[in-house]
């Protein structure tokens, strides 16, 4: 499969750029959790080098929170995005013709799964999720995997009520995954659940996910966190296109990310948000159990 896209790129890279008339313009969308101007630089060279290919203007949009990029995929205002399972899930619920996952990041061990992490301060004493009780727990988004989704449905079935002042004193969304490092560091909340691969060394926030992004942006020192929680494993999210898109544009976008780790590895790391092994197709057969666990839990 990798060396048939690798062979599609190469035809693209010598064919001429797109016309305006086939499109005018094409849509990043990005995910919350981490503020608009880290997230705008870290896909700068993504976004240069598609608008390259594709000959039009590209942009990059960064909503406040994930329903504001799906919205913007099922509205027609963006035109691909790299999603949580759990978003992905909320589209293919919401309308199952308006987007096709394509590419998934593979970890450095050649999976492609990721975790739901809780975290807590060192010095709170708290190393567990038992020690929480009576305490503040904090959440992402009400639509993302790892910070809502899973931690709803595993700490429910491990039998505890995620109602506000029945386990947890409170239960706050922070806003996204970085809010929730940061209100977790600073002392705003006792624990908060994030996510990352689970693989390389936990000094480092892992080899990839909000803990690296974090730990590599300095916001926070790892050592000063511990591990409470950990779920089981989740899929990770998908690179998805708009399917009204021209065959030709999704195929050169899908081609150019597929290959991106060996084109421009600095650029790849940036969006996958740390050290992986590559972008490997994906279908939607493997996002069945999440699209389940949304239609089951009725969000």
């Amino acid at each position: 499969m990798k060396k048939m896209l690798a062979a599609l790129l190469a035809t693209t890279v010598v064919a001429a750029p797109l016309h305006a008339q086939e499109i005018t313009g094409f849509n990043i969308g990005i995910l919350g959790g981490e503020n608009a101007q880290d997230r705008l630089a870290n896909q700068e060279c993504y976004r240069s080098a598609i608008e390259a290919s594709l000959g039009v203007p590209v942009k990059i949009f960064t909503p406040a929170d994930y329903d504001g990029v799906i919205q913007g995929l099922l509205g027609g205002t963006l035109d691909m995005a790299w999603l949580g399972a759990s978003g992905y899930a909320k589209i293919y619920l919401t309308d199952p013709d308006a987007v096709t996952p394509v590419l998934v990041k593979q970890n450095q061990d050649g999976t492609i799964g990721y975790y739901s992490i809780g975290v807590a301060r060192k010095d709170s004493g708290i190393t567990s999720i038992e020690d929480m009780k009576g305490k503040v727990m904090g959440f992402g988004d009400p639509n993302s995997t790892s910070g809502y989704l899973i931690p709803n449905v595993e700490l429910t079935q491990a039998g505890i009520d995620m109602e506000a002042g029945k386990y947890f004193s409170d239960v706050r969304f922070t806003g996204g995954h970085e809010q929730t490092i940061v209100a977790v560091n600073n002392g705003d909340i006792d624990g908060g659940v994030t996510y990352a691969d689970g693989q390389g060394a936990w000094e480092d926030g892992y080899n990839t996910g909000a803990l690296r992004k974090a730990a590599d942006a300095g916001l926070v020192d790892m050592n000063d966190l511990v591990q409470i929680w950990k779920s089981k494993e989740i899929p990770e999210g998908p690179m998805v296109v708009r399917n009204a898109l021209p065959e030709d544009v999704r195929t050169r976008v899908t081609d150019l990310t597929a290959n991106l780790w060996e084109t421009d590895a600095d650029c790849a790391y940036g969006v996958a948000g740390g050290e992986a092994k590559d972008f490997i197709p994906v279908t939607h057969e493997q996002y069945e159990s999440i699209v389940e666990a949304r239609r089951m839990t009725g969000s």
